[in-house]
């Protein structure tokens, strides 16, 4: 049996992610996502993340290209893509995060850009 943590969070401006599984190769999270906010728009280099829309609308930028996702639908994101997420609606947006790779820490993104000052 593995040693599983289930302790990490975080109440971004933008809204509240938690860990809810953590693996040496994969990380779980729930993301939520407040009406009008959106995360940085940012790069991994030791990971690609799975994003599984589960309430809300999301407006999801990779590489430049936009796609808009409703509950039930989800996205991939490659390793090095430039990415970020955007709450276009009026309600809560959450989804689920998969991160597979080779180090999983937050210390893992490049933000390009921010709406609230982080570097």
């Amino acid at each position: 049996m593995s040693d599983k943590k289930i302790s990490d969070h975080a109440n971004p401006p933008w809204g509240r992610w938690e860990v809810l599984l953590e693996e040496p190769d994969y990380k779980v999270k729930r993301v939520t996502v407040l009406p009008g906010k959106r995360l940085s728009y940012q790069k991994h280099s030791k990971r690609n993340e799975h994003w599984s829309i589960i309430s809300g609308r999301a407006l999801v930028t990779v590489d430049g290209s936009e796609t808009l996702l409703e509950a039930g639908q989800a996205i991939d994101i490659p390793k090095e893509a430039a990415h970020r997420v955007s709450n276009p609606g009026q309600f809560p947006l959450v989804f689920i995060e998969i991160q597979r790779g080779s180090y999983l820490g937050e210390d893992d993104i490049v933000r390009m850009e921010d709406d609230y000052g982080r570097s």
